[in-house]
């Protein structure tokens, strides 16, 4: 009896938790409130996982722990939508936003038309089903009438009810727009540029990209977000628009704060001015408003053409280009050697923010878009976040403009720059190239990897001039009265505090510290698996290419990476010293 109360009491235990955590959820990402912190919320999620290893008949399809639970995927099914996801016609100005008005109170016969409308989040558009109030499948847009089932991506999306918060028997069919914040896009080409990817172009290429992923962990490691605008399929009786984003904030599902009804077109055009200038203030990406008809019975009489619904329209803002002009273009040495070009520019404002500089990604880029020294370009900020050179503006040519070539040299050390077959990106051979040095010491103490409050740019150049330090491991054996001295007006409480923030990254997990060592092809995520597979720096050390490859998400091409950072006699003693220094070397 003991035993069957036991289990009784950790089945009770278990849906208090899912319960729990699926609540936090809400609150967090839905409502935009949450009632615990993320450490707080990470243990109740650890104590689910826990009892559902000991347990696994306890492991419910709508438990939190199932976001990511099916293997990785050989290819997308075709799903056909039961109603057509049509695209929507868009009015590039207010004069034809006024058209749209004009157009729907004719047919209509009526001028008091509520309207609502709804950020136009520039993502992807999905479709997702449930059955009796559990999650059932999810689907890409595809073109209208057959999209892609992509059911295990979709439930990786923490804001989506993996069951619903109020009883719905049937079928529920839901649709909205998958999207990637600002910040997780920032955070994402950050590790794209370490692990020597080419970034993302914007927010909904990533989200997209995410979405079509073979491999539901990479979704996961996205964070996507997700609003829902519509109700495709359900046995409900709303009679507007306004009404169904009601219902679906009911049933627990994220429903964009910035929606408004509008009482007229005025108010509706009012909204499109006000939210075109505060757009980025948001933290996503939006290109414009989408605007309804409120009342379904009116979207009914309106219909719709072949291709988009006769009663909504996407205002689209205008784009945020200007033209300015290439004063120089260089090489920029990073900490795995990689040059990768930069064009400086006359400062320019694009979307509220002053640019003046703009990646080039690498030589064929540059020369694929023929951008010259000299060059009027036109520029633009994708996605709000990463400033980009869209082209030249080839007509606006004097001959004076210059083309530009990769340095033979390294413009750091003078060593002869390798371009390896098959590879975009050149390099400089030299790991004492001071560059090099410099940035892998930046990056050892960034927020990402060890974290340590106070040791950036200006200071890491500070104590390399001093010669004090030749490695990341060096760095422990500063003290306060050395860095009183080295770091001009550094005073002692500043000197006091970044040894103390230094001493406080020992601390640091496995994973980051992997992470910080810099290894190319190792991005964060990859650091947090290989800390999970081998448990400590010794082990992974001595891996070789066979069991480096083996491991589930590293491929060759990191394997390698790895195996051969491992055999350089130099990166085994900074690691040595940093053990001797009493940096974390094994996984908690």
């Amino acid at each position: 009896m003991a035993s069957e109360n036991q289990r009784n009491a950790v089945a009770s235990r278990a849906a208090e938790l899912r319960e729990k955590i699926n609540d936090h959820s809400r609150r967090y990402y839905a409502l935009d409130s949450p009632e615990i912190s993320d450490s707080e919320y990470d243990t109740l999620v650890r104590e689910l996982i826990q009892i559902e290893a000991e347990h696994p008949e306890l492991v419910t399809r709508d438990s939190p722990t199932q976001r990511v639970g099916e293997p990785s995927l050989t290819a997308f099914a075709p799903v056909v939508h039961e109603t057509r996801m049509m695209s929507l016609a868009n009015a590039d100005s207010l004069e034809a936003l006024d058209a749209f008005f004009g157009r729907v109170e004719k047919e209509l016969e009526e001028t008091e038309i509520e309207y609502v409308c709804e950020p136009k989040m520039d993502g992807v558009a999905v479709a997702i089903s449930y059955k009796d109030g559990l999650y059932l499948q999810g689907a890409t847009r595809g073109d209208g009438r057959v999209g892609e089932d992509i059911t295990e991506n979709i439930k990786t999306i923490r804001p989506l009810p993996l069951r619903l918060r109020e009883p719905v028997q049937g079928k529920l069919e839901v649709r909205g727009e998958a999207y990637i914040s600002k910040d997780h896009f920032r955070q994402i080409n950050e590790s794209r540029i370490d692990e020597e990817e080419p970034p993302f172009a914007n927010p909904r290429n990533a989200a997209a990209g995410s979405l079509r992923q073979l491999d539901p962990h990479v979704a996961a490691s996205r964070r996507l977000g997700v609003f829902l605008f519509a109700i495709g399929v359900s046995s409900g009786d709303d009679q507007t628009q306004w009404g169904s984003l009601g219902r679906l904030g009911d049933l627990g599902f994220p429903v964009n704060p910035r929606n408004i009804l509008a009482k007229d077109r005025q108010e509706a055009g009012e909204f499109c001015t006000a939210l075109q200038e505060d757009r980025f203030q948001l933290p996503y990406q939006i290109d414009g408003v989408v605007i309804k008809v409120n009342r379904l019975d009116w979207q009914a009489k309106l219909g719709a053409t072949a291709k988009s619904p006769k009663w909504a329209i996407a205002y689209k803002f205008p784009p945020e280009e200007r033209t300015t002009t290439v004063l120089d273009i260089f090489a920029g040495v990073g900490r795995t050697g990689a040059l990768t070009p930069t064009a400086v520019m006359e400062p320019v404002e694009v979307a509220g923010v002053t640019v003046s500089r703009a990646t080039l990604h690498n030589e064929d880029e540059v020369h694929r878009k023929d951008i010259r020294v000299g060059d009027r370009v036109l520029i633009r900020r994708a996605g709000d976040v990463i400033p980009e050179i869209v082209k030249p503006i080839v007509e606006a040519r004097n001959g004076s403009e210059k083309r530009w070539s990769l340095p033979a040299q390294c413009p750091e050390c003078g060593t002869a720059i390798l371009r390896p077959s098959g590879e975009a990106v050149a390099r400089c051979p030299n790991m004492a190239c001071p560059k090099q040095v410099f940035e892998r010491l930046v990056h050892f103490g960034s927020r990402g990897a060890m974290d340590i409050e106070g040791f950036g740019p200006a200071v890491v150049g500070d104590i390399l001039d001093s010669g004090d330090i030749d490695d990341l491991a060096d760095i422990y054996s500063l003290t306060v009265e050395r860095l009183e001295e080295i770091v001009p007006h550094f005073a002692a409480k500043a000197a006091a505090n970044l040894v103390a923030a230094i001493e406080k990254s020992k601390e640091r997990a496995l994973e980051k510290v992997i992470f910080g060592l810099g290894i190319r092809h190792v991005g964060s995520r990859t650091a947090e698996i290989l800390a999970q597979e081998f448990g400590d720096m010794e082990a992974l050390g001595a891996a070789d290419f066979e069991q480096l490859n083996s491991v589930e998400e590293i491929g060759p091409k990191i394997a390698e990476s790895v195996a051969a950072f491992f055999r350089q006699e130099s990166n085994k003693q900074v690691i040595a010293k940093l053990r001797v220094a009493g940096v974390t070397m094994t996984a908690r």
